[in-house]
């Protein structure tokens, strides 16, 4: 799932573009910058199809960002046999994951600051993605960290048993 999230340093807007894994809530591909391009986005894409963990058929899910919808962005996705997926609108709610991280981020880690200068953002946006990933435990992945439900090959099993549980 792929958003992008304003940062603030003074007088002068940031942006962090995120690639979060549904399944594991891990932030597995980001880019700061200080435009919306689509191609600082596709350097986000880029770092999250370079890890790729999973054998799996992918989907890529944005909203509709000119960005995602650009022809280079689309057609990475395309050559690295990934699906694309977007909201039928600009709602929110049809972007839940990412908007829970951005979230988590900017409240959490104080990401919503207004920082003195870049390298300070810099060094936040850091520390709070490497934290985030490895000391989140959430309630969505068994208590389980990103890192840790990202190697989970069962994750899958373990939300179908624990849906079961719940619906019974």
């Amino acid at each position: 799932m792929a958003d992008i999230t304003y940062l603030q340093v003074k007088q002068k807007h940031y942006y962090l573009h995120l690639i979060t894994d549904a399944y594991s809530k891990r932030i597995v591909g980001f880019k700061r910058s200080d435009n919306m391009q689509a191609v600082t986005t596709l350097e986000a894409l880029e770092m999250a199809i370079s890890e790729l963990e999973y054998k799996e058929q992918l989907m890529h899910h944005s909203d509709r960002g000119l960005q995602y919808c650009s022809a280079i962005y689309t057609q990475k996705l395309s050559n690295s046999n990934i699906e694309i997926s977007m909201t039928e609108e600009y709602d929110p709610y049809e972007n839940t994951v990412v908007e829970r991280v951005n979230g988590i981020l900017k409240e959490e880690f104080g990401l919503d600051d207004v920082f003195e200068n870049y390298e300070l953002l810099e060094l936040q946006v850091l520390q709070s993605i490497v934290l985030y990933n490895q000391l989140i435990p959430l309630a969505s992945i068994g208590l389980l960290t990103p890192n840790q439900a990202h190697k989970q090959p069962k994750l899958k099993t373990w939300k179908q048993k624990t849906y079961t549980k719940l619906m019974l």
